[in-house]
């Protein structure tokens, strides 16, 4: 997997610390991660949300986009929505975000709330260090097959 960079231009460098205070997007931006694994294409972006409602404009039309166009090629395009009071990744499929998107297109919620989301695509955190996203990946395509049989 390569973690793609978002193009940004610095406005304001701390000069002690040498760390950018302030700065633009100079374009916008796909997803965080594309890569291949075992053969299936892959692409991810990573979110947070420190309250049970996820803010569906915290994932922007282009990216949906992209994701979207990711799958039509026959790749496996999702989130995985860290929940830092809960301490709990949920991975969201393109199909499911599609759907919050399309109702949020249509007039409907703007948000996510927690009990709409499914039980069996959510994840403890774990130690921080390494998610297994790979293993949700696996599960998302055996159920994928089923629905497909």
């Amino acid at each position: 997997m390569q973690k793609i960079p978002t193009p940004i231009t610095p406005i304001e460098i701390d000069k002690e610390t040498k760390h950018i205070t302030l700065a633009y997007f100079d374009q916008v931006s796909t997803v965080d991660y594309v890569g291949v694994a075992q053969g299936v294409p892959i692409c991810f972006d990573c979110k947070e949300c420190a309250v049970d409602t996820f803010p569906l404009q915290n994932v922007h039309a282009h990216q949906v986009r992209f994701m979207e166009d990711f799958e039509a090629q026959g790749g496996v395009a999702f989130l995985l929505i860290l929940y830092t009071s809960r301490d709990l990744i949920y991975y969201m499929n393109c199909e499911e975000l599609r759907f919050f998107y399309e109702r949020q297109e249509k007039g409907g919620r703007k948000s996510i709330r927690f009990e709409e989301l499914k039980e069996e695509n959510f994840h403890p955190k774990g130690d921080n260090l390494f998610i297994n996203y790979l293993e949700y990946v696996n599960d998302d395509l055996e159920r994928r097959e089923e629905i497909e049989s």
